[in-house]
Formats: structure tokens, sequence, C-alpha cells
């Protein structure tokens, strides 16, 4: 029998490239987007010494405004880094760990007295402000688009339920939060938390791990490469273990 596994990604091209990679996998795609984006109509102030970006999205944000940044400017990861480059920006800083504390750590030693503008979605972690303040840094906080929950989100959760799930690739802690509240919407959120702990759950990031846990899902893999596909592949390969 074919595995069937969720994927959570946005309803654009990233759930259209994830599904055509768990596909070339071999597995059932359950596609269920999670995540809505509501730009804020906002860019980033172009003063800053400093310059992080976080997202794929922001950075497509930011060059349909036709911004031009100033000072140094990071990425959080390798995909950010990616999309940067892509969009023809120059990239100054990528952390060695891709997390809100790894780029803290990167730039912990050249901040102080600086102007650091944080450019990101409305669901930023408060550990990448905080880090920077304690830093020494003037941190300026630019959202430029709202993460939602898209209405018709929910079906990974009926199958997830019904024991239907054999494995769930969640890419943020959001997508954690909104899987469970969509669940709670069709009254299935505790059978939805058993079906999701006799499947292959996988997480990018140990804070998405993390934050899965709070609510009682067990995250089963870590991929040491922050990235969807690594993701993808670790899980549906611990998948075939189980066979």
């Amino acid at each position: 029998m074919t595995p069937a596994v969720a994927v959570f990604r946005p309803a654009d091209d990233r759930i259209r490239r994830a599904v055509d990679l768990l596909e070339s996998l071999d597995v059932e795609p359950v596609a269920d987007p999670m995540l809505a984006v509501e730009p804020t109509g906002t860019h980033p102030r172009t003063d800053a010494e400093f310059t992080v970006l976080t997202s794929r999205t922001g950075v497509e944000l930011v060059d349909g405004a036709d911004w031009v940044p100033t000072g140094e400017l990071c990425a959080i990861g390798a995909s950010t880094a990616g999309a940067l480059r892509e969009h023809g920006y120059g990239v100054d800083r990528v952390p060695d760990t891709y997390s809100s504390a790894g780029l803290v750590e990167a730039l912990r030693e050249s901040v102080d007295g600086a102007r650091v503008e944080v450019a990101r979605s409305d669901h930023g972690s408060d550990v990448l402000l905080d880090g920077l303040l304690d830093a020494g840094a003037y941190v300026h906080e630019t959202v430029l688009y709202r993460l939602t929950r898209p209405p018709g989100a929910g079906e990974s959760c009926e199958r997830a339920a019904n024991g239907d799930l054999d494995g769930a690739l969640f890419s943020s802690s959001l997508t954690v939060e909104h899987f469970l509240e969509a669940a709670a919407d069709r009254g299935v959120r505790e059978a939805a938390i058993v079906g999701l702990n006799d499947a292959v759950v996988g997480s990018i990031g140990r804070p998405t791990a993390d934050r899965a846990a709070e609510f009682g899902v067990e995250v089963d893999v870590v991929p040491d490469t922050a990235d969807f596909e690594t993701l993808a592949r670790e899980v549906v390969a611990r998948i075939r273990e189980r066979d």
C-alpha cells in the first residue's frame, strides 16, 4: 500500500513542488496548506547597517517593491539566501545554524550600536529581536506579511484521526498550531494527535519540534539540514524502515 504523507506548505509553488517531490518518492501526497500569506504593503527601511530577511516569501515581497538594501544583507538560512541571490541581491551573512538563535550568534559581535532592520512575517520569533537587542543593536522590525490559516484547511486532520496518515511534514511551528486548530474545528483534535503519533512526524528545526511536543505531538525526524527536501526524504526513509 502506498504511504500517505501530509504536507502543509502555502498554496503556491511551494505546495506544488512538495507534491512533485513526494510523488517522485513513491508516496501519496496529502496536500493540505496550513498557511496563507497576506502582504501588509510595507517594506523595510533603507537606512540600516544590517538588514535581516527570514523567508523566501519576504524576499519576493521586497523584490516586488523595488527595495534597495543598505549595509550588510543577512539571511536566516540557505533557502532565504538562495531566494535573495535568485532575485539579484548579494548576501553578506548566513549563520551556520539556520535559526533565530543561530543568526543572533552570527551577528552578536558585529551589531553593538548598529541599526538592524528585521523584515519578516507577523509570527517571527522573539528570540531574534531579543537576542539582537541584548547584543546592543538598535532594532527595527517591519512586518512584511501576515500568516493566517486557510478556511478550508483540515483534510489531513481527518485522515490522521482516522489512522490514514503514514507521515506528516511540519515546516514551522505555525503549521503545527494551525493543524491542531483545524483539527479542533472539525472535532477531531485528540484523535488527530493520536494519529500523528502513530505516523512518522518530521519537522524543520528544533523549535518546531519543541512546539509540537508542547501539544503532545511526538516528532520522529529533525534533519540536520533545515530544508524541505531533506525533511521529506528522511521522513519517507523512516516510513520505509517501518515496513
